[in-house]
């Protein structure tokens, strides 16, 4: 088949996760058609369940799934963060005090339920299966994707929500993601007949990891664990059964509770999983080109992070909110005069204003937060345990309490 030949959209979305989804929903909110490009043949809810902060809520409210989204998880109470050195509680945080912006919002939120309910509020044929860009071509001002079928598509408009091996972003010359030096492993346990736990945030810190655990809804807790691979390490990531093991003889080995083995214990094999952690350098952010013409990326395409702050997954649904409001705005003409290519553009690039910034804020405060609370040296530890933790815990709740907007200006 020639380029020409090709079949043609106006906007095309590379991936069918949390900021494709929510970009396709932001758009069709606005009267606008597109269609997501999605390389498994089903929806895919790696990691399980992610912390859903305030931030993630507006998000989702403007998009028209947050009530759904409340019913189905629980609301957390309350912030434990335990020392795994010590046993000793250093820091407690009330979830639902209210802030700025009002009454705090936190959740565990299981993403195939998230995906689920983005993806029944879009079009039938909105997305398209078993379909991978493998390479991008330009024809003029059209962009000519080469998919893994050997089929070809013509875009008018490309976004890259195609996660941290992003084929777009390596097309926008973004950095190659930095391997962190950690790794992670998480698990979802299932209770048929209720857990009993309070829905508490409990995270331990210290002793040369950190890891944490969340009731997402009554039946269901997700946990993780993050640690600094070792020599001695070798292998254990070979397996769901070996991870899942080394999990347990790390948290046996320190001073956290029973209760917290106990949920790990109760995972199946097939709720396990372990990757080691990715993120952009933020400074090469700060100067890169998020968009480029007709083309852009977003949520883990631009600002893949450590998990430490638990606003991976909330980013990626602010990125498709203000992603939405600025090309939406562009393609009904209310972006200024002009032709369409040049309001396209502009639209594009009011964007990556919007969303550098707080992409490089993210990033960075991530990246040393998971550094102070999982530090195994002595004076990281006696600070953050006696002076930092109170600091750590604002700073999560300061970061949740970002507001995105409207699809509207």
């Amino acid at each position: 088949m020639q380029p020409k030949d090709a079949a043609a959209e106006d906007i095309v979305i590379a991936g069918a996760g949390l900021a494709g989804l929510a970009t396709a929903l932001g758009l069709y909110r606005k009267g606008v058609r597109s269609v997501v490009l999605e390389s498994s043949p089903t929806l895919r809810a790696s990691g399980f369940a992610f912390t859903t902060w305030k931030n993630a809520f507006r998000a989702l409210d403007t998009l028209g799934v947050g009530d759904k989204i409340r019913k189905q998880h629980l609301q957390a109470q309350a912030l434990r963060v335990i020392s795994s050195d010590t046993g000793e509680i250093v820091r407690e945080a009330d979830l639902t005090r209210s802030g700025k912006g009002g009454p705090n919002e936190i959740r565990c939120v299981r993403r195939d339920l998230l995906l689920q309910a983005l993806e029944e509020e879009l079009p039938k044929g909105t997305i398209r299966y078993s379909s991978k860009i493998v390479s991008i071509e330009e024809d003029g001002e059209i962009k000519v994707l080469q998919l893994a079928d050997g089929s070809v598509l013509r875009a008018k408009v490309l976004i890259g929500c195609d996660g941290v091996n992003s084929v777009v972003a390596k097309w926008l010359g973004l950095a190659k993601p930095s391997y962190s030096g950690r790794s992670a492993a998480r698990g979802l346990a299932h209770y048929p007949d209720g857990h009993g736990f309070e829905p508490n945030f409990l995270q331990f810190i210290g002793h040369g990891f950190r890891s944490g655990m969340l009731p997402c809804n009554e039946t269901d807790i997700y946990w993780f664990f993050t640690w600094t691979p070792s020599e001695h390490d070798k292998g254990v990531d070979e397996s769901a059964a070996k991870m899942k093991q080394f999990v347990l003889d790390k948290l046996r080995g320190s001073k956290v509770p029973e209760e917290a083995l106990a949920v790990v214990a109760k995972s199946e094999m097939s709720d396990v999983l372990a990757a080691p952690l990715r993120f952009r350098p933020p400074l090469s952010l700060a100067t890169a080109s998020i968009s480029k013409g007709n083309v852009c990326v977003a949520g883990d395409a631009l600002h893949p992070m450590t998990p430490d702050l638990g606003q991976g997954g909330c980013s990626a649904l602010e990125d498709g909110v203000v992603l939405a409001r600025c090309l939406g705005e562009a393609l009904v003409g209310m972006g200024g005069g002009g032709a369409e290519k040049e309001r396209i553009e502009a639209g594009l690039r009011e964007y990556a204003r919007i969303r550098r910034w707080r992409s490089v804020e993210l990033i960075a405060t991530a990246y040393t937060v998971g550094f102070i609370q999982q530090s195994d040296n002595a004076v990281v530890r006696f600070l953050r345990d006696r002076f930092l933790s109170g600091v750590l815990a604002g700073r999560l709740l300061k970061m949740g309490d970002y507001d995105c907007g409207t699809l509207t200006n």
